[in-house]
């Protein structure tokens, strides 16, 4: 894991992926946080996730679905807990185990998310109606940081301190396609149980994966073409499955997921893979 350093020091760079997020734009430094915020987060006090447990307690649903008009008229908890991730001091940062620190970037980019639908009045229908989401709206996080984007949380922080895969399965861009929602927030303690619970859920629903026996085709989501690359560091394989090296890494961890006589067929590597098409409607209740 590298250290904080590299989330304090972002250079400008282009990011080349047909992803959600496109382009990086550099951070820009973050405005002042109230100092008596910080002295609190940092008087070894734990980080607290109850006003974001409590915001996905009440407007997200079983299915991952957001009430969003109730969570827009009922913010403050949300506001509440985006505000505290500013409080956090690098120091305190890099003294968290490695999961402490996942889970605090997967829950800021979610909240961050969801604070960014409910900005907008109306409510899109799309979060890729909302102009810069990704790549120019800057938000506080860490009080030395810098402000960021949700690409920067993905892209520059997640992807790149982390040999973790499944954060795929994690955050969510507030869309149909997208991996759920987990209405509970990611903590230390459980955070690979509920990386492992995500996973499943969204191989077994078919926007993630479906196995199409007839036509000998597997169908995959569109997010493990983006980002198959960072399935290679752990998932290569030289022999079996099909595809290019992302593919068969990615469908090596796949592989892992599925009962014996599926896993036996994408092993054996006799069929052809297809990426499904993404839907962008908003992952709402109505």
């Amino acid at each position: 894991m590298k250290k904080s350093a590299s989330i304090l020091a972002l250079l400008p760079a282009l990011l080349l992926l047909p992803s959600c997020a496109g382009a990086l734009l550099s951070a820009q430094p973050v405005n002042q946080v109230n100092q008596t915020q910080i002295s609190d987060a940092s008087a070894n006090a734990p980080f607290s996730y109850e006003p974001y447990a409590a915001v996905l307690n009440a407007y997200v649903d079983q299915k991952g679905f957001v009430d969003y008009p109730g969570l827009q008229a009922n913010r403050q908890q949300l506001d509440q807990f985006n505000d505290s991730l500013a409080t956090v001091t690098s120091a305190t940062y890099d003294s968290w185990p490695e999961a402490e620190q996942i889970a605090f970037w997967i829950n800021a980019y979610n909240s961050l998310t969801l604070k960014s639908i409910v900005n907008e009045s109306p409510i899109k229908e799309s979060i890729k109606d909302i102009v810069g989401v990704w790549r120019i709206k800057q938000h506080a996080v860490l009080a030395d940081g810098k402000a960021l984007t949700l690409n920067n949380i993905e892209h520059d922080v997640l992807r790149v301190d982390f040999n973790e895969p499944r954060i795929h399965v994690a955050i969510n861009c507030a869309s149909f396609s997208c991996p759920d929602l987990l209405n509970e927030p990611y903590t230390a303690a459980k955070l690979d149980v509920q990386l492992d619970e995500q996973t499943n859920r969204f191989l077994s629903n078919p926007k993630g994966l479906r196995i199409d026996r007839e036509t000998n085709t597997v169908y995959l989501s569109k997010i493990f073409d983006w980002f198959g690359e960072d399935w290679k560091a752990t998932y290569s394989v030289e022999s079996g499955f099909t595809g290019n090296q992302n593919e068969k890494a990615v469908l090596n961890f796949i592989s892992g997921y599925l009962n014996a006589d599926d896993k036996a067929y994408l092993e054996a590597g006799n069929y052809k893979v297809k990426y499904m098409n993404y839907d962008w409607s908003l992952n709402d209740q109505s």
